[in-house]
């Protein structure tokens, strides 16, 4: 099924959608990779606010390439999720309703999104170049000596994702395998 989902994504829209979906955001999301999760939960554990709206919010996992003359943003395909495995539980807790990025995610992080109702989806790796051009402006908020990986605030108009993981836990991973073992017994 097609979502045209405008966020933030509350958890009400969350709950609508299901694994193996096709999901078209517009409107504002965020970007994190590793070091920027390490220094969000530093902030976290020092008492300090988070340099953006966490509920409701999502998180895409990309590093960017230096935007060319004219472009908003360079190349920006997803990185693999599980290096965000060790901060994403907190992140839930406190309300991040969505996830983007590539790869499995462990059992730890999919129980948190079953209790904060949230949701993982997939883009495609070696698609950045297309991504890019659903991306309509790029505000560096977070971080800037971190480069490529410094926190952004995208403003998205039909950024294509699947549902990988939707917020009761089910795994497009293990349903698809399940699906192709049963049609080739």
């Amino acid at each position: 099924m097609k979502h045209q989902i405008h966020l933030p994504l509350t958890r009400e829209k969350a709950a609508a959608i299901t694994a193996g979906d096709q999901v078209y955001f517009s409107g504002l999301l965020y970007t994190a990779r590793d070091a920027a999760h390490k220094r969000l939960i530093a902030l976290l554990d020092a008492g300090e606010a988070l340099p953006f709206p966490v509920e409701d919010g999502v998180i895409y996992y990309v590093g960017p390439t230096p935007a060319r003359p004219g472009q908003v943003i360079g190349s920006a395909g997803p990185t693999t999720s599980y290096r965000m495995d060790a901060y994403a539980p907190r992140l839930l807790a406190l309300g991040l309703r969505g996830m983007i990025g590539k790869g499995k995610r462990s059992a730890e992080v999919v129980e948190a999104m079953k209790q904060a109702g949230a949701v993982y989806f997939g883009a495609i790796g070696g698609a950045g170049a297309l991504i890019a051009d659903c991306i309509k402006a790029a505000e560096l908020i977070a971080f800037p000596d971190l480069g490529p990986e410094a926190v952004r605030r995208l403003t998205v108009e039909d950024f294509p994702v699947t549902v990988v993981i939707d917020s009761r836990g089910n795994n497009l991973y293990q349903l698809g395998r399940t699906a192709y073992l049963s049609q080739h017994k």
